[in-house]
């Protein structure tokens, strides 16, 4: 029997996500059984970082590529914060009254994350990531919270038509409602597939308007639509007020239109109480198991990283670079298949390698082909950076002696089964459990809400021992976040959250969660003073390295602008406290070059998921099994689902595997049918506007 080789580059959730089901995954296709790892063949796993894995395979930092959980003391058993990826929406898959059918089109959740998290054991960990109703904000020197917002008491902007008077989420509200037929909840994973490609402005608007009923979202850029629609101020309330400067940049507007209805109702955030990266660090510990098992062997790589790859006679050749020297090849292999498990940056440099020579007899270069270079280029970088700070005490927080006359709105409660568990233990009365049961993740501002939701179904008061019970056992603060328009942008409040309960509090803060352009602000201050730079920020690898402490500089800036946050303008830096500890990741160093990806305009976005994850595709008369899995081109960018998703729709559709979940209303990337023919229903509105229009047929790339 010939021996298979299957190498995987990149170790981060992509990688390790087809590891796993390479190894885990059933086929029931005869026409793919020598597709299927066997006894005696090979799984090379290649890592250009070393993340701390295992006790047998220690690293450098913590598992997860863009995830990475920063413990204090580096013990992962006290508190943390996440500086990279956070969190996953919760797919609750258990039918009730009001979910009867959680496998439907439009019950909401990432599925495929949520269900890795229960066949790795680890739904004991997961736990409410909830997010404040109402955000502080500090924007244009004014402090002021999202429910103060009114006519009288407007946010500092001149907004047309009192746009100020209203929360800075509107105008996402108001682009959207140019462009709709039917109502946004409604719409399913393959109805915004088929937007993406038929979406079109449906509204009459005026000819001193830049975009006309009929043109395509998919060839409009989100930020020129922003602005023609809300003008200068309003574009600024939007950008400031929403703290993600990612959102609001030239992206494929109608994908733009999804991005910002994220937090649609029914929507439960969740992440991991030993911090997200463990998701990795299990899912690693399960390939080394199953690799065992089955007699495969497994070979962890670390400090390597793919140097350049071509298809030569029905294998992927490549060549390999150490980490101590990444430009220069080390070595040669080849493999019967190869995963680029990597963003869009990591990708380029390896094409880079083969760019100026001419490819050999018999070779294909995939990745400089023309059209798999326009459809790697459809998906924009976003830079990110992410500062951590440590802390002896919760100075952010409403319910301390003498808070800060602008405090955090975190303090919340959460029932969840854990709390039903320590209740019935403390013998709560039945009836009240019961009723909690069906309030199970509702996210409550005080324990008078909880209480009271509680009594309106058992009809029943609690005592004031009982009431004292509830509070102590459901109490779940929320995360924030608060948001400014000065170059920290969003303050995230991870507070206390150690899983050794005896250790001394220690407090923890994202104290900058920013994008794009205030990413520079910060990189200029990583060094302090009397300092060169001695290599180019081009090799400079941080985020493979971990978290690097804050500079005092640094440090100093921070404290002054979260003293602005919460204590007032002009406020002292000295009115935030030192922190024990502090550092940073800066994700538009390499090899990531960005926190996450969205989708450019002008392209079929369906058609680059379908394509490039397997390039040759694009290439006429190839067949080269080299793939590309990632978050970069799928369809929840910036989530770990989306690297997931476009992991598992490979090795469903190139190798046969069985889809981990049942697929049918949940695609893991936009089928094909989505990219066909016009939408008959976005037509009719449009010949209502202009009774002599001719339907449209949709451009291609």
């Amino acid at each position: 029997m010939t021996q298979k080789t299957y190498s995987i580059f990149g170790a981060g959730a992509s990688g390790l996500y087809t590891a796993w089901r390479l190894l885990t995954g059933q086929c029931k296709q005869s026409k793919f059984n020598a597709r299927q790892l066997k006894k005696g063949d090979v799984l090379e796993l290649y890592d250009w970082g070393k993340y701390d894995f295992t006790k047998r395979y220690p690293g450098s930092r913590a598992a997860g590529a863009r995830v990475c959980t920063w413990h204090y003391n580096d013990d992962k058993t006290d508190s943390y914060v996440e500086l990279g990826g956070m969190r996953y929406s919760y797919w609750n898959r258990i039918p009730s009254k009001d979910n009867p059918d959680p496998n439907n089109g439009l019950a909401p959740g990432h599925r495929v994350v949520t269900t890795v998290i229960s066949m790795l054991g680890l739904d004991k960990y997961s736990v409410p990531f909830n997010v404040t109703n109402n955000q502080l904000f500090y924007l244009r020197s004014r402090n002021f919270y999202l429910n103060s917002i009114s006519s009288n008491t407007p946010a500092p902007y001149n907004v047309n038509n009192f746009g100020a008077s209203t929360t800075p989420d509107q105008g996402f509200t108001t682009v959207q409602d140019l462009a709709t037929t039917k109502p946004w909840n409604d719409f399913t994973r393959r109805d915004w597939c088929r937007f993406y490609q038929h979406g079109r402005i449906t509204a009459q608007l005026p000819a001193s308007s830049v975009f006309q009923p009929g043109d395509y979202l998919k060839d409009i850029g989100y930020w020129n639509l922003l602005y023609d629609q809300l003008g200068a101020e309003g574009y600024d309330y939007a950008a400031d007020g929403n703290g993600y400067s990612s959102n609001v940049i030239n992206t494929h507007a109608g994908v733009s239109f999804n991005i910002n209805n994220e937090f649609t109702p029914g929507s439960q955030y969740r992440t991991l109480s030993i911090g997200y990266s463990g998701m990795f660090n299990a899912l690693f510990e399960e390939i080394v198991k199953q690799a065992k098992a089955k007699g495969v062997e497994f070979r962890y790589r670390p400090d390597t990283r793919l140097h350049s790859i071509l298809s030569k006679s029905g294998k992927a050749v490549f060549t390999y670079a150490h980490r101590d020297n990444p430009n220069i090849a080390a070595g040669a292999s080849e493999a019967d298949a190869a995963w680029m498990a990597m963003p869009r940056a990591a990708i380029d440099l390896v094409a880079q390698a083969t760019r100026f020579r001419a490819a050999g007899k018999g070779e294909v270069d995939v990745l400089n082909h023309e059209k798999v270079g326009l459809y790697l280029e459809s998906t924009i970088m976003q830079p990110s950076y992410k500062i951590g700070m440590f802390f002896d005490q919760p100075w952010w927080s409403p319910d301390i002696d003498n808070p800060a006359p602008y405090p955090a709105q975190v303090v919340g409660y959460t029932i969840t089964p854990e709390t039903i568990s320590t209740l019935r233990g403390q013998k709560f009365p039945a009836a009240a459990l019961k009723a909690m049961t069906t309030l199970v993740d509702v996210p409550y501002e005080s324990a008078a809400d909880m209480l009271k939701a509680i009594e309106n179904i058992t009809d029943q008061a609690l005592t004031i021992s009982q009431a004292k019970q509830l509070t102590a056992a459901s109490r779940n603060d929320t995360i924030g976040p608060s948001v400014s328009n000065s170059p920290i942008r969003m303050v995230v409040y991870f507070g206390n959250n150690a899983t050794a309960t005896k250790k001394k509090p220690v407090y923890g803060i994202l104290a900058s969660y920013d994008d794009e352009d205030n990413t520079a602000f910060w990189h200029e201050l990583e060094l302090g003073p009397k300092r060169q730079r001695e290599i180019p920020s081009s090799q400079d690898t941080q985020p493979l390295d971990g978290p690097r402490p804050v500079p005092a500089r640094m440090v100093k800036m921070l404290r002054k602008m979260l003293a602005e946050l919460h204590f007032g303008p002009n406020s002292d830096y000295t009115a935030v406290p030192e922190p024990l500890q502090s550092a940073y990741m800066d994700w538009a160093l390499p090899p990531f070059n960005a926190g996450y990806h969205e989708w450019a305009p002008h392209y079929d976005i369906g058609d680059v998921q379908r394509k490039i994850r397997k390039p040759s595709q694009l290439i006429q008369g190839a067949d080269a099994d080299i793939f590309i899995v990632g978050e970069a081109y799928s369809n929840d960018q910036a989530w770990v689902e989306g690297a997931y998703c476009t992991a598992e729709s490979v090795l469903n559709d190139f190798f046969g595997i069985e889809p981990i979940i049942d697929n049918r209303a949940y695609p893991f990337i936009c089928p094909e049918e989505a990219s066909e023919g016009t939408d008959d229903e976005l037509d009719k509105i449009l010949r209502k506007i202009d009774p002599k229009r001719q339907s449209q047929e949709p451009e291609a790339v």
